[in-house]
């Protein structure tokens, strides 16, 4: 889920609880807050703690999953004694970026965060961001580890199940074949407008083909800008008020916003306002 802002940039309450009530009314089964698409980088410590203790209260019951990664195992492990503090059901970990940690500090992180925490840990494999990319037979590996129990895969290579893991869909344009080969749903980002379509995916097995290609056009669009920008600014469109972005994000240029405009009129999203 995208955190929303008031427009001094502060974290805006009023406006997440709606957002969570929003989505977890249109389609989307649990909600992953602080995450990449929350710009969970440039928020501090409590704000992703006061996210997250919203997320629990407004669920109604729907997982919440809080986005803990970062690329300081110290600093993951006491975000994830935080989130559980604040009582979500599970953490989402992204492999460590930037520093580029060796097969052996990458299981001796994950393994670090996972045995500080009951919670179930969901691996974030996203080598376009992190540069590494774990192959299977590692995430075979951390899969052992009792408490580790999916991984949300943002890649297009390699792509099959892992004994012991669930398979989570990280690219919006994948899910249909995820699931198909096993995968147990995702962690996306387009659902924020497209929902109710994106479940379909999951739960209609013989009308996943056709979905999936009528959402293509919007999935384009959406990368016109980082995912965060254009979400926000579609959600805006669509009468969402979810303020803007933080720094070294930047809102969209009138031709961007154009093409999402666009992209939503196409999908018959406009009419819905």
């Amino acid at each position: 889920m995208v955190t929303p802002f008031q427009e001094d940039g502060e974290l805006a309450e009023d406006a997440t609880a709606s957002l969570i009530a929003h989505l977890l009314g249109n389609g989307s089964d649990g909600l992953v807050l602080a995450g990449t698409t929350g710009e969970g980088s440039t928020l501090t410590d409590e704000e992703k703690a006061r996210l997250w203790e919203i997320g629990v209260a407004e669920a109604g019951g729907a997982p919440i999953i809080a986005g803990t990664g970062t690329n300081d195992t110290r600093h993951t492990v006491e975000l994830t004694e935080s989130a559980q503090k604040a009582g979500v059901d599970a953490v989402l970990v992204v492999t460590p970026y930037y520093n580029k940690p060796n097969r052996a500090g990458l299981k001796a992180h994950f393994r670090s965060v996972a045995e500080s925490t009951d919670l179930p840990v969901l691996l974030y494999n996203i080598p376009s961001r992190s540069v590494i990319d774990m192959p299977n037979d590692l995430l075979a590996e951390l899969a052992e580890v009792p408490n580790i129990v999916g991984v949300k895969q943002a890649r297009y290579e390699d792509l099959e199940p892992i004994d012991g893991l669930d398979l989570l869909a990280g690219n919006d344009d994948v899910l249909a074949k995820v699931l198909d080969m096993g995968g147990t749903g995702g962690i996306l980002v387009a659902s924020h407008l497209v929902g109710p379509e994106m479940h379909r995916i999951v739960e209609e097995p013989e009308a996943r083909d056709e979905v999936q290609a009528s959402l293509a056009p919007l999935l384009e669009a959406l990368t016109v800008a980082p995912l965060s920008a254009s979400v926000k600014a579609a959600l805006e469109m669509l009468g969402h008020e979810v303020g803007g972005l933080r720094l070294p994000l930047v809102a969209l240029s009138e031709d961007e916003r154009t093409h999402i405009h666009g992209a939503l009129e196409r999908q018959g999203l406009l009419e819905r306002v």
